[in-house]
């Protein structure tokens, strides 16, 4: 077995009395057969053209000589840095895979301008740009496509020897890049952008980054048969009844990577969960923990805690197993790939939601859209302290002058079941650091607290903030800068793309009844150290 979960406490007394009626009703194995059914007639629809992930580690291997082909011809000419550009699905479960491997992979999945002219300037002689799409019509991978071709033309590149496509067979990418005479790879159009990590957009990329994806396959395929068989054995239904244990009341799953040799494994869960389950006023939101943040924290009652080891370090790590319930899973990537997404659309069917939409992820998309369109003017600040403009959506300021006490007013606006979700539409090469915001907000607010890179975040964890349960309060910190980027042939830059994303996903938030404190840090060089103290 290359996957193990180990359920203790009140989760294993869920599990045992969820588990029989899963067996005797043939989930896993109709979940394997896919039988859209399982989900109800409302979602039936839409299941039926989204479960071709159970069969994609057979189908994704005739992609193994591809891509090795491919990436032997990128060498041959000189080629050996390779930068994706995909948002959500398209670009966590690669960053993962070569995060994991310790193969360089640049992820553009940004439409900051500092943080995408740090990309066009980095090696582009030697660089191969990876656009993944999935509709073929995602803004922020059309956009930073169009800059690429221009750039590699201006250098004397042809755009056609450096361009790869992922996207679904007739979308209008595909189209396109055909006629360019771009390479294009197909991915399997029954297969959602979350559940794809063993499909062309997980491997193309990670793959011509120098990951040996056989071997990733090979781990998936070793642990496909034991996920699909109905036995009290398998990790999937396992898992899947474990995640759902404390509903409704302990909706939060605290994901900590504790010892475990894969990297960032909790990122790309994040969006796996928290899509496929916040909606219609319920779900399951991951909260991605740190270590350090675990150990020194209390975990609130309405938090699951669900920690990633090694084999070689489970016996050890469960000795100090701190909290009721605690799920513990160990395995290879490649299984834990498969059986996570097995274990989604089993909490899914026990919630009673359709895993495989999104409806809420448009929402915001369009406000953006309209925002670009008409260019109103700017919202004016609330008031600004310092070098931070502050705004809010929501009537909660009161009579708030500072940045601090402003926060401290958000955040009486939670309840006890509340969260706060942080949504850094910063430059995050520049600004790393403004991840650590997270941690004094958690420390200050004693309740669960997410923090997403903007725009990244919206095709993923942004279903859950409008979808799931009415309790998030949040905080956008934003960032104005001096130098903008052109989009060719686009009536907008990188910089109004990116103001309109975030004040487009304001509007949305707040039209149902969510409080929203926006932070614009001003300056040509911010300086952190006031937000953090802001904060702190």
């Amino acid at each position: 077995m290359n996957f193990r979960v180990h359920v203790s406490g009140t989760t294993k007394d869920f599990v045992d009395g969820t588990l029989p009626g899963l067996i005797s009703n043939f989930v896993a194995s109709r979940i394997t057969d896919q039988d859209p059914t399982l989900w109800g007639k409302a979602a039936e629809s839409e299941a039926a053209i989204r479960l071709g992930w159970v069969e994609s580690v057979n189908a994704s291997r005739p992609l193994v000589a591809e891509i090795d082909q491919l990436r032997s011809q990128l060498h041959a000419a000189g080629v050996r840095h390779i930068v994706l550009s995909g948002m959500g699905g398209s670009s966590l479960a690669p960053e993962v895979i070569a995060q994991t491997a310790n193969v360089e992979l640049t992820i553009l999945d940004a439409t900051h301008p500092g943080q995408v002219a740090a990309s066009l300037a980095d090696r582009l002689a030697s660089t191969a740009l990876v656009v993944s799409s999935k509709s073929g019509s995602t803004v922020e991978t059309d956009s930073h496509r169009r800059v690429f071709a221009a750039a590699f033309e201006a250098a004397g590149i042809d755009p056609a020897d450096r361009i790869i496509v992922v996207t679904d067979p007739g979308s209008p990418l595909d189209t396109y890049a055909r006629a360019a005479g771009y390479r294009v790879f197909n991915a399997d159009p029954h297969v959602g952008g979350r559940f794809s990590a063993l499909t062309a957009f997980g491997l193309v990329p990670a793959g011509l980054a120098g990951v040996d994806i056989g071997e990733l396959l090979d781990e998936a395929a070793a642990a496909s048969l034991e996920l699909a068989i109905d036995h009290p054995e398998n990790p999937g239904l396992i898992l899947g009844a474990a995640l759902v244990a404390g509903m409704p009341e302990r909706n939060k799953l605290g994901l900590v990577s504790d010892g475990t040799h894969i990297a960032g494994l909790p990122d790309w869960a994040e969006q796996l969960i928290a899509e496929s389950t916040g909606k219609q006023g319920t779900g399951l939101l991951p909260v991605v923990l740190d270590t350090v943040s675990y150990e020194l924290s209390s975990v609130p009652a309405d938090m699951l805690i669900v920690r990633l080891v090694d084999d070689a370090h489970a016996h050890h790590v469960l000795k100090r197993n701190r909290h009721d319930g605690e799920i513990l899973i160990s395995g290879t990537l490649g299984a834990q790939f498969l059986a996570w997404e097995y274990a989604t659309v089993v909490a899914g069917m026990l919630l009673g939601i359709n895993p495989f939409d999104q409806p809420d992820v448009e929402s915001a998309k369009l406000a953006a859209r309209g925002l670009l369109d008409s260019r109103p003017a700017p919202t004016s600040a609330a008031f600004t302290d310092g070098d931070i403009e502050v705004r809010a959506h929501g009537d909660f300021l009161g009579s708030s002058s500072t940045a601090r006490e402003a926060i401290t007013a958000l955040l009486g606006t939670l309840d006890t079941d509340g969260y706060v979700a942080v949504q850094a539409y910063v430059d995050r090469v520049m600004l790393p650091q403004a991840a650590g915001v997270r941690d004094l907000v958690a420390r200050r607010a004693s309740r669960p607290v997410t923090f997403g890179w903007g725009p990244r975040f919206l095709h993923s964890t942004g279903q859950f903030h409008k979808g799931g349960p009415a309790v998030g309060a949040f905080i956008q910190i934003l960032q104005t800068t001096d130098a903008d980027v052109s989009i060719p042939e686009m009536p907008f830059s990188f910089g109004q793309l990116i103001a309109a994303q975030a004040a487009g996903d304001a509007d949305v938030l707040a039209a149902l009844g969510r409080p929203v404190l926006t932070l614009t840090l001003t300056g040509r060089n911010p300086d952190l150290t006031a937000l953090f103290e802001a904060f702190n």
